[in-house]
């Protein structure tokens, strides 16, 4: 999970990076090309027997959704720090809590709904809404991930019925053949540091995926998603190294307290399960 979480932040510099030469179809394009890329050549000849899916209608949609989140969320990463993006976009654990409710029908007590209310008071500190002071983009991050949630919602309503290989399959599909069909019209023909940049955002987005499936094969949900906390670390580094960006005092303590209410849902679903 640290692995992934530090693959994503690596991914969000490339974006931010490329956004000053390149169009953000172009590097949708790139991130979804070369993340198929990467599944065919990992999976091989075993590539046709992982596509088989009881559901495949529901893998194309959450294939969809996470086109829609990822290109939102590249889209708020040209206007603002990259710290800044990824302490909104943490509030995706609390949304997904308060959606499992309707979409799976999960039982959740007064005090995971508590956790959930705090979470989102962080989002607001770091927003500040009415108030003028924080980039229009970071609403685009806060959607981003709302629609990341239903991703993720679609993500556990798919392991009942398709093998975590199948999931991992399906999920560039939809934004490769989108992108391919958009391109042409946004084309800037890349330098070989374009090129590398690109190939290296859609290797690291995939291996990401990678090692998320492989951390939850590893062990249960509630000990391994608390540590994708740590995108906040990789963030503020990655951030300040190549840009010379870093978060202020509010999206600090907003960020602090979106972590602290999301550890303690965790908690609170791990004692439920009885891991604790």
């Amino acid at each position: 999970m640290l692995l992934a979480t530090l693959l994503w932040v690596g991914s969000d510099t490339f974006v931010k990076y490329l956004s000053n030469t390149y169009s953000m179809p172009q590097i949708l394009w790139a991130r979804y090309t070369f993340h198929v890329v990467l599944v065919i050549l990992f999976l091989g000849r075993r590539l046709p027997g992982a596509m088989r899916s009881r559901r495949p209608g529901m893998q194309l949609a959450r294939s969809a959704l996470t086109l829609v989140s990822t290109g939102m969320f590249f889209y708020g990463l040209r206007f603002i720090p990259i710290a800044d993006a990824n302490a909104v976009f943490i509030v995706n654990p609390i949304f997904v809590t308060a959606l499992a409710v309707p979409l799976l029908g999960e039982v959740v007590g007064w005090r995971r709904w508590l956790g959930v209310a705090t979470g989102l008071i962080g989002a607001l500190i770091i927003i500040r809404p009415g108030m003028g002071v924080m980039h229009w983009a970071i609403t685009l991050c806060l959607i981003a991930a709302s629609i990341n949630a239903f991703y993720q919602i679609a993500t556990r309503f798919l392991s009942r019925f398709d093998r975590a290989v199948t999931t991992v399959v399906y999920t560039p599909l939809v934004g490769f053949v989108a992108t391919c069909v958009a391109v042409p019209f946004f084309w800037h023909q890349p330098d070989l540091q374009g090129w590398l940049l690109m190939g290296a955002l859609g290797v690291s987005s995939g291996a990401a995926h990678s090692a998320l499936v492989k951390a939850y094969e590893a062990a249960p949900a509630a000990t391994v998603t608390p540590f994708g906390y740590s995108s906040l670390v990789w963030a503020v580094i990655f951030g300040f190294i190549v840009f010379g960006d870093l978060p202020d005092l509010w999206t600090v303590v907003g960020a602090a307290v979106i972590t602290v209410s999301g550890l303690y849902i965790f908690h609170r679903e791990h004692r439920r399960t009885g891991g604790a």
